[in-house]
């Protein structure tokens, strides 16, 4: 039972106050005044903001050992040198990366996240050591293209044979994106998903190039050409979306296909242009935030996503009113959780829905003054992750005064650096010294 708390509920009403807040078996059974001490753990709260678990809506986890590893190149020459490393990596490494990047994330407030990439039983593992929830796409592509061994669709329906009654893990399917995914490998991740009804999340219209070469090599940009696959529906989730055109929209909305916005990888692989976040939500789709993965972020903070992702609206619409601190939490917590298909069960503090939540140090100077009018912007613009200091999932601690519980941090860097070693050895060399 944590007492007094400021709560930031995210409930229908986006109510802020003072509350005591009581947990039982991994779920919110009271939120409201003087909740019951008998048989309760009590936690004093005063001094705390208690705020809904962190939806990062799209990821790739396990590159952590190669957060800087391409920086400062266009995509192309970006995805070439990821590529080139990619096809190295271990299960192992594969492993040891995801647990410091879900590290990061936790001591970040980020309680569930949602992942492309393969190896994702490695990656489970790690969700599963230090309690955080994951939902995890494996990563599709033409068989002729990848680097995995074995068919990757047949892969993805192992993987999700394996995990689809975790509590903690949702496996589902990743198709990589129309550059390595032709009609076959569409339509076969499709029917995959509706089969074991799972997400289908994929990389769709990130950049100018992808939309163009697309176009000339089928007379379709992306999403007309999905739709026309029959491909477009719901439990969808299409990462950066940041080129599209009018009937796009309304066709993403329509289908009920919902965004991850990555403004932070947008801005620094300069994919041009400002997605279309205002005239998505407008149109009815479901928007979400994600970080993308570090080396193209390079951070899992959704705390900084949020504040970047307002800038970027306001700064490209001339309007210091779109995208308001409000609307930045909603898409970090209620509406990440809808992007998920589990609004129902997480995303906000209410009765009845699983005890996903940080305490965030009201005393921290990025909150001053903390006050309940004031809390949201502060979570929206100024939080630094370093004023989270309990993390809970299901109710139980991940993170406790800014230490793991599920793991210990100085082993979790030490596997890390031993990955990126044999990582950053494999990296090619930046064109001008070729």
């Amino acid at each position: 039972m944590i007492a007094d708390a400021l709560v930031v509920h995210q409930d229908a009403r986006r109510s802020v106050g003072r509350a005591d807040v009581r947990i039982e078996q991994g779920r919110f059974v009271h939120v409201g005044p003087r909740a019951p001490r008998e048989g309760a753990n009590e936690i004093d709260g005063s001094g705390f903001a208690l705020v809904p678990g962190l939806v990062n809506a799209h990821t790739h986890v396990a590159m952590t050992p190669m957060r800087g590893i391409a920086d400062d190149r266009e995509l192309a020459g970006f995805l070439e040198v990821l590529f080139a490393v990619d096809a190295n990596r271990t299960e192992a490494d594969v492993e040891a990366g995801a647990r410091a990047g879900i590290a990061e994330m936790l001591l970040g407030g980020t309680t569930a996240f949602l992942d492309l990439y393969y190896f994702e039983d490695a990656i489970a593992r790690a969700c599963v050591s230090l309690g955080i929830r994951g939902f995890l796409g494996w990563a599709v592509l033409d068989a002729e293209l990848t680097t995995q061994h074995g068919r990757p669709l047949d892969n993805a329906a192992a993987f999700i044979d394996r995990w689809q009654r975790h509590p903690l893990v949702e496996p589902l399917v990743a198709p990589q994106g129309v550059y390595v995914c032709g009609r076959e490998t569409w339509e076969g991740a499709k029917a995959l998903a509706d089969r074991h009804r799972t997400l289908l999340h994929y990389h769709l219209s990130e950049t100018r190039r992808e939309v163009s070469d697309h176009l000339e090599r089928t007379g379709r940009r992306p999403v007309e050409w999905l739709d026309e696959l029959g491909v477009l529906g719901p439990r969808q989730v299409a990462a950066h979306a940041a080129w599209l055109t009018g009937r796009e929209i309304e066709l993403i909305a329509r289908r009920g296909v919902g965004v991850a916005h990555c403004a932070s990888s947008n801005l620094k692989l300069a994919s041009g242009g400002v997605a279309p976040i205002v005239e998505l939500r407008r149109a009815g789709a479901s928007v979400g935030l994600g970080t993308d993965s570090v080396a193209s972020n390079n951070s899992l903070s959704m705390l900084r996503e949020m504040h970047l992702a307002g800038l970027v609206q306001k700064n490209h619409r001339w309007d210091a009113t779109a995208l308001p601190a409000q609307e930045l939490l909603d898409l970090a917590t209620i509406e990440g959780a809808r992007l998920l298909g589990r609004a129902e069960e997480i995303g906000s503090i209410e009765v009845g829905k699983r005890a996903d939540f940080s305490l965030v140090r009201l005393d921290h100077p990025t909150l001053v003054p903390a006050r309940p009018e004031t809390i949201v912007s502060h979570l929206a613009y100024s939080a630094s992750d370093e004023a989270i200091d309990s993390v809970f999932v299901g109710g139980v601690a991940v993170v406790e005064g800014r230490r793991l519980t599920g793991g210990d941090w100085s082993q979790i860097r030490a596997e890390a650096e031993r990955a990126a070693r044999a990582l950053w050895a494999a990296r090619p060399p930046p064109p001008e010294s070729r």
